[in-house]
């Protein structure tokens, strides 16, 4: 897959830093999470690609049919497009290491890539995903997942996210959740933990194999 599958922002990094996928929720663009990069991975390389299915104008990386109903084949579609950017970009830099951010819908479509490839990320956060479905993981579970969510989201009930977590720990990753207290929101709490998990990752090589 092509560099240039999605439009993309990118910021080169420092010498030996590891590079970060961001990827924005519904109605956001690749900008939406830029400011956060700095907060949470000071120095690092960032990629953020937008999405290119279109939902009444608003940005998303695969298509639904209502509020958490997807469109699956458009999902499949979308994992496969998506492991084949994340990889064309890793081989072209060559970072230390592979992080992956996402929120909402970008939270959704990073889940599944890394469903899909699960080596593909040294680690990961996943902000308020949404997946009402089994994880159906292929292969070794090699990415550290941080999880965050609201008690009271919406969007993203408390309940899935819990399935979610125990989804993940049944097929060998490495995961735990942050919660707080409020909906769907982004709360500081989320991004001091992205900051703690990040920084306490302990990687030699890139994620990509």
């Amino acid at each position: 897959m092509s560099i240039d599958a999605y439009k993309y922002l990118s910021v080169p990094g420092g010498i030996d830093q590891p590079l970060l996928f961001l990827f924005h929720g519904t109605g956001g663009d690749e900008r939406q999470l830029l400011s956060l990069a700095p907060e949470v991975l000071p120095g690092a390389g960032i990629l953020a690609p937008r999405g290119d299915v279109s939902e009444a104008g608003a940005a998303r990386f695969f298509r639904r049919t209502g509020e958490g109903i997807y469109d699956m084949d458009d999902l499949a579609r979308a994992t496969e497009k998506m492991t084949g950017f994340v990889q064309a970009h890793v081989e072209a830099q060559s970072p230390s290491a592979v992080f992956g951010l996402g929120y909402s819908n970008g939270a959704n479509i990073l889940a599944s890539v890394i469903f899909s490839q699960p080596s593909l990320f040294d680690a990961a956060v996943l902000m308020h995903p949404l997946i009402p479905f089994a994880p159906q993981v292929k292969g070794r579970f090699g990415t550290r997942l941080l999880l965050t969510a609201g008690r009271s989201d919406p969007i993203c009930p408390a309940t899935l996210t819990q399935r979610l977590l125990a989804g993940l720990e049944a097929a060998g990753a490495e995961a735990r959740v942050v919660w707080h207290d409020g909906g769907h929101e982004l709360r500081p709490i989320e991004l001091e933990a992205a900051r703690e998990f990040f920084g306490g990752m302990d990687v030699d090589t890139p994620g990509a194999a």
